[in-house]
């Protein structure tokens, strides 16, 4: 039945602010100045009394308000194939294959994992545009694997919390050049920006900018000749950190577009807004990307508090390429 009558709930975060302040959280597709029109009109209340633009809101109380205009910063919703491994009603984790960029940026407003998820659940309510998804985190464009995405806005809050926190747990495997020979260690190693034309590369080097601390754990999975496989958890949480810790210890990732050891980089870059480039990559394996997954995520629900662990199976073109390593039937290292 159009227009959509809707009855929220109050949350603890939302106690003493504005009803308009308090509908644009929960109503992520709408502007503040399209909210506010519409609760002018009459159409929004608290604890069935008339609202104002002014009302405050606080816990527990009910405000019902009647859409009587669309969503008028709706994302794009897109039907692209994204498996969806679990969802309720606050959030949701997604199984990212290697090309999506995570969210809308720059001239990039379309093709995303936002754009994806959008039409999922446009398929699930009975109105298009009343839940936006809301990122957490964010795998390269290249990277492969678990993304947990928030669907109202206390999850939201608390799922950022969380990564920002550390209070996480995640699990990459990836495919570095040469044989590791340590079978476990650890990194720790600042990060920062690298002084180059792209501001999103990263460094390890002395020269880099706004460093911060930076550790991965590793272990070594499996060596084969002139690769080894590892299993990576980042502790922290910068840009790139497994790629450019992995090259600050020599190996890079097979496939990596940027990043060599020593901090130096690779002479060409993608000149597209986002820092990956959609274009394959040649190794010499069945993997034309960099060989990075992002394999297990462990995290506390943002509501229940209750300890979840998701998995994540080895796409077709990673499992291939540890099969190629494994028969020994493949180029050296260049």
């Amino acid at each position: 039945m159009y227009p959509p009558k809707l009855s929220l709930t109050v949350d603890a975060l939302s106690h003493g602010k504005r009803i308009d302040t308090f509908l644009e959280r929960q109503l992520r597709n709408y502007t503040s100045w399209r909210l506010q029109r519409i609760i002018r009109s009459g159409a929004a209340t608290i604890d069935h009394m008339l609202a104002s633009q002014t009302d405050r809101v606080f816990r527990g109380q009910t405000v019902g308000i009647e859409l009587l205009e669309p969503p008028d910063k709706l994302l794009l919703p897109e039907h692209i194939p994204l498996p969806v491994i679990y969802s309720d009603h606050w959030m949701a984790v997604v199984d990212k294959p290697a090309g999506l960029v995570a969210h809308p940026t720059g001239t990039m407003q379309h093709g995303t994992v936002v754009n994806a998820v959008q039409h999922w659940i446009d398929q699930r309510t009975p109105f298009p545009g009343l839940i936006r998804p809301g990122i957490v985190h964010r795998l390269d464009r290249q990277t492969s694997g678990l993304m947990a995405i928030a669907l109202t806005h206390v999850s939201h809050v608390n799922l950022s919390l969380s990564f920002e926190s550390s209070q996480v747990a995640k699990t990459y495997v990836a495919i570095v050049e040469g044989n590791v020979k340590q079978d476990s260690g650890v990194i720790k190693a600042a990060i920062g920006r690298a002084p180059t034309a792209r501001h999103v590369l990263m460094s390890c080097r002395a020269d880099a900018k706004a460093k911060k601390p930076a550790q991965t754990n590793y272990r070594v999975l499996q060596r084969f000749s002139g690769y080894t496989l590892v299993s990576c958890r980042p502790l922290t949480g910068r840009n790139h950190q497994i790629r450019v810790h992995m090259a600050h210890l020599g190996h890079p990732l097979v496939g990596d577009e940027f990043y060599l050891t020593r901090g130096e980089f690779k002479p060409f870059y993608p000149t597209e807004d986002d820092e990956d480039s959609a274009r394959e990559v040649e190794t010499g394996l069945p993997i034309r990307r960099h060989a990075l997954h992002a394999e297990q995520l462990e995290v506390a629900h943002p509501v229940s508090g209750l300890w979840m662990t998701f998995r994540s199976e080895l796409p077709s073109d990673f499992a291939a390429t540890i099969s190629a390593l494994s028969s020994g039937h493949v180029p050296a290292v260049r």
